[in-house]
């Protein structure tokens, strides 16, 4: 099944939960990976738009792009931005349209041999791919305890990001990483762990049996009022394009939206 299908028939469900818990990401780590001058920016994989916001709020001007129609109402209800709902491995872009494109805690969802060709066709000669993910800080006892629960397993992203160079469209990725702390009361975590997709997917018995284990452990560790912080390390890295890798055949293929 298409990995990416699957992801939007659980996110759909959850579309106000995913808006309401996902993390957003520091100032600094969007810098490093948009640059500080204002520049025309591509979002692939949007979500609720968690990235889209720190996009605007940097200066830049953002297309966001997702799968998922009930994510991108979400999205559009709180930003003024174009939103245009398609997939990365077939984008409705000119070639060159883009300075850089985003992906913000999705690119693993993609299929890279037919997406990375499509992010390069749409990013102009020096354009860059920028991924970033947030990841939870394992060596925190009680989120520790939260990832036996919602038996997650990390990714290895160093391994998800050797597909650029292989790929010979992109350069060697660079990569920085940056912490930042996100405050949740019992409704925000209950919501973070709802809209994962492996616990969106699972039926409805063995999710409410997961989110009571949730709220047990959020009862037994949350500081009064003040609830429970998770610590997160933002992962990023950028490549550039190689434009002269592009095959010639897949640069004239140019599928057209009206952005507005």
């Amino acid at each position: 099944m298409d990995r990416s299908w699957e992801r939007t028939r659980g996110f759909d469900a959850y579309a106000s939960d995913y808006a309401l818990a996902r993390p957003s990401y520091p100032e600094r780590a969007v810098r490093w990976l948009v640059g500080e001058a204002p520049v025309r920016v591509l979002e692939v994989g949007a979500g609720s738009g968690q990235m889209t916001g720190a996009l605007l709020q940097a200066g830049h001007e953002v297309v966001a792009l997702d799968r998922s129609s009930e994510i991108l109402g979400q999205l559009a209800s709180r930003l003024d931005v174009p939103v245009v709902r398609g997939v990365a491995e077939r984008l409705p872009f000119h070639a060159g349209a883009f300075d850089v494109v985003v992906a913000a805690e999705s690119f693993h969802w993609f299929d890279p041999l037919r997406t990375l060709p499509e992010l390069a066709r749409v990013l102009r000669t020096g354009g860059r791919l920028s991924l970033v993910w947030n990841t939870r800080d394992e060596s925190v006892p009680w989120v520790r305890r939260l990832t036996s629960i919602i038996d997650a397993e990390p990714d290895d992203l160093e391994e998800i990001t050797a597909s650029l160079p292989l790929s010979g469209l992109f350069g060697l990725p660079e990569s920085s990483e940056y912490g930042f702390w996100q405050q949740l009361d019992l409704d925000a975590l209950l919501a973070l762990v709802a809209s994962r997709s492996s616990i969106a997917a699972r039926r409805a018995a063995e999710r409410d049996h997961i989110l009571a284990q949730v709220a047990g452990l959020y009862e037994s560790h949350a500081s009064g009022h003040n609830g429970l912080r998770m610590r997160y390390a933002t992962r990023c890295f950028r490549a550039e394009v190689h434009k002269d890798a592009l095959n010639p055949g897949t640069v004239a293929r140019e599928l057209r939206v009206d952005l507005g």
